[in-house]
């Protein structure tokens, strides 16, 4: 734990929101002039009313579907990996997207989803004896003290920046207790079309049967981008946490964020969660921005070199789609419904695009169909999961 007197804010809460949501919200001036219809002819639909291809996540091995021009991928050695736009949801690759795999302190990013909206940041809290008896030995911890008093701002820094088991603790019993977090991670996953997640220990702790994929970790990222408390949170390098007498510095561990153990900082990156157990292996969800565009990677156990290939393997991803943008057609999408209603044959094979795909994106139409949809989508989804699961890998 790094201890000290001194407060460095390295990023700017406001810059950061303002930019995460700018980012992530379609700009209508993008969308072009659309061609005048002429009289007396059908109007052809809306692309974004459009049923949608279907989705080649739930096959094994690379998806992707190059143009002529597109950018080679890069070598990726982690057991399963997934990059997509987080503004359209577009996925541009991934590598089994769907395969359960254990998330490690990644999960967190499904706890705050769920827990962020229901604490004020700045309601205060005394840890209470008994609320850390069950903190896993060998978890990450930021310091917390029982009989201290701790606004929910500071413990939700705790979460996002030293991965604190400690902290999640606390936030999940002023939340309603450890086991009803878990549920309500649950249901908030099943409400985001992540079929792949099942929670047990809300801290992202190696439990039995708890797993989650590249794609629900994805979707959980790009969901937190548009809650600004969750994006500023998971973009702070250094921040102050209350201590017995005197606050401390505390800094974030995803080097790829503070550039700390001779890993270089990714220009434009926003940040979001990494995490790391003896069973998970090293794991990462981040997300960069440049050009006026939003990317979200997620990178899970790699199997070559050490404890940082993580961040060389999401760094050479960011890299790759920042590269490709106008050169991949998508090979599924990030909005949970679609992916859930369009699953194609374990046969299907990824078809190489020789037309560009059309830019003319409707972001708004697809949220009318997807809230139209919202009161049926997850028991279809269950059902659906439930009879392609033989299948899967």
């Amino acid at each position: 734990m790094i201890t000290g007197f001194s407060y460095r804010a390295a990023v700017s809460a406001c810059s950061l929101c303002v930019a995460g949501l700018l980012a992530l919200t379609p700009a209508a001036a993008a969308a072009g002039p659309r061609a005048t219809q002429p009289a007396g002819e059908p109007a052809p639909p809306r692309p974004g009313a459009a049923v949608p291809g279907p989705s080649l996540l739930y096959n094994s091995g690379i998806q992707v579907r190059p143009h002529r021009d597109a950018p080679g991928l890069p070598d990726v050695s982690a057991l399963s990996w997934l990059v997509a736009d987080a503004g359209s949801g577009e996925v541009l690759a991934a590598y089994d997207a769907h395969r359960e795999l254990p998330p490690a302190s990644t999960l967190k990013t499904l706890f705050a989803l769920t827990v962020l909206p229901v604490l004020p940041s700045g309601q205060q809290h005394t840890v209470r004896y008994g609320e850390l008896d069950d903190v896993a030995e060998g978890s990450s911890l930021v310091g917390v003290e029982e009989g201290h008093t701790y606004q929910v701002a500071d413990l939700w820094r705790g979460v996002f920046l030293s991965s604190g088991n400690d902290a999640v603790h606390v936030l999940a019993r002023m939340g309603g207790g450890w086991e009803a977090t878990a549920a309500r991670m649950q249901d908030k996953a099943r409400s985001l079309g992540a079929l792949d997640t099942h929670v047990v220990s809300p801290d992202g702790y190696d439990a039995p049967g708890q797993v989650s994929s590249a794609y629900d970790l994805a979707v959980f990222g790009r969901a937190g981008l548009h809650n600004p408390d969750f994006a500023r949170y998971c973009a702070t390098v250094e921040a102050s946490f209350p201590g017995d007498g005197s606050p401390y510095s505390i800094e974030n561990t995803n080097r790829l964020l503070t550039g700390e153990d001779g890993v270089a900082p990714y220009p434009g990156l926003i940040g979001i969660k990494n995490g790391y157990t003896s069973n998970a292996g090293n794991t990462l969800v981040a997300a960069a921005h440049r050009g006026g565009r939003t990317l979200v990677v997620t990178v899970l156990n790699p199997q070559a070199g050490g404890g940082f290939t993580v961040y060389e393997e999401a760094r050479s991803l960011l890299d790759w789609g920042f590269a490709a943008a106008g050169r991949v057609d998508p090979v599924g999408s990030l909005d949970g419904l679609r992916p859930a209603v369009s699953r194609p044959a374990a046969s299907a094979k990824p078809v190489v695009a020789a037309v560009a795909p059309d830019d003319d994106s409707d972001w708004p139409g697809t949220a009318v169909v997807a809230g139209l949809s919202g009161l049926g989508a997850g028991a279809v989804a269950l059902v659906l999961r439930a009879k392609w699961s033989r299948g899967r890998d």
